[in-house]
């Protein structure tokens, strides 16, 4: 177990107190006992910390205590991923093969890599090394994942994916299915066959249930970084840039592209053909219908820039204010309604 001053090392921070004492556990204040350690990133925070049994804390620079041990960081939200890291490591899967998988024999595994029971892995594929199928995965013939991914359970990959390394990719998610293409011939819609493939970046964490359709020609394309959450559908042919966060319920329609850094919150819609610019933000639930320069932010539905839609908004809310108002002018000038009323 390590002290609070091995702890502050490894986060580069400094100790503030007993540098020797042994820390046993991360929990949160609220949940926190003696040995434990905790973190404040807010004033708040800080004195429920302090309240706490926790013997050591982990803050800013700015605060101080004469009650517990301090471990000060420049960053106490980034200094509490790496802390949870380093008391809860992720468990380690061993190299080899399970004697339930299927593996076909023109594919290339690294002898590092950790293959799981009931996997199927076609022709061709190519598995990097300490990449881990978890169980129950199917890979499509001719796709390659680089090494240190984590593919949990029951995630399907289609034909000719290309995975980056150190890409995580969660539970019941589809990586290459078809994309949504169908023609209208004759009364009937005529499937378009879906060609393409799908390229996914490194260091990139699909979450679970989410569905990446593969191009109808070409590639969909996942770049570095990009964190996407659960029950995400991104159509075929879209391009997403690099670090990019898609938050929960994210829909988008064929061929949009988006550039660096872009955030979408939950239950945001991209209509198709559109190009998002860099560092652009979209509040949740809001449907993108055009085009959006760099670095704006937008929302509502259909979505324009914030100021516009929060000024529509504080208009509508006064209208029901003004219908009364005008309707006490009209019967003050005698003028009689013919259609409709504020009653």
């Amino acid at each position: 177990m390590p002290t609070a001053a091995e702890i502050a090392k490894y986060l580069q921070g400094e100790v503030v107190g007993d540098g020797n004492a042994v820390l046993k556990n991360f929990a949160p204040a609220d949940h926190a006992q003696s040995g434990d350690l905790t973190f404040a990133e807010s004033e708040d925070y800080f004195a429920r910390a302090e309240q706490s049994a926790a013997t050591a804390i982990i803050a800013d620079k700015r605060f101080s205590s004469s009650k517990k041990i301090l471990i000060q960081v420049p960053n106490a939200r980034v200094a509490f991923a790496k802390a949870l890291a380093l008391f809860f490591p992720e468990h380690k899967f061993p190299a080899g093969i399970h004697l339930a998988a299927i593996i076909a024999s023109s594919a290339k595994i690294d002898p590092t890599a950790h293959i799981g029971p009931h996997c199927v892995i076609g022709e061709r594929v190519q598995i990097g090394a300490r990449s881990v199928l978890q169980g129950g995965n199917s890979v499509g013939d001719d796709s390659k994942i680089g090494d240190d991914a984590n593919i949990f359970p029951n995630v399907t990959i289609y034909p000719r994916a290309e995975i980056g390394s150190r890409v995580r990719i969660h539970a019941n998610s589809v990586i290459g299915a078809d994309g949504f293409g169908y023609v209208l011939d004759g009364g009937i819609h005529r499937k378009v066959p879906q060609i393409g493939h799908v390229v996914i970046g490194d260091d990139v964490e699909i979450g679970a249930g989410v569905t990446i359709d593969r191009g109808a020609l070409g590639a969909t394309v996942i770049g570095k970084g990009t964190k996407i959450d659960n029950l995400v559908q991104i159509a075929h042919n879209v391009e997403i840039g690099e670090h990019c966060l898609l938050v929960a319920q994210v829909a988008i329609a064929g061929s949009s592209q988006l550039g660096n850094y872009v955030v979408l919150a939950g239950q945001v819609g991209i209509s198709g053909h559109l190009k998002i610019g860099n560092q652009v933000i979209v509040a949740a639930q809001s449907g993108v219908m055009n085009d959006i320069p760099d670095g704006e932010k937008w929302f509502g539905y259909p979505a324009q820039p914030d100021k516009d839609t929060k000024r529509q908004i504080i208009a509508q809310r006064q209208l029901p204010e003004l219908l009364k108002r005008v309707a006490e002018l009209e019967k003050k000038l005698g003028i009689e309604r013919k259609h409709g009323g504020t009653e």
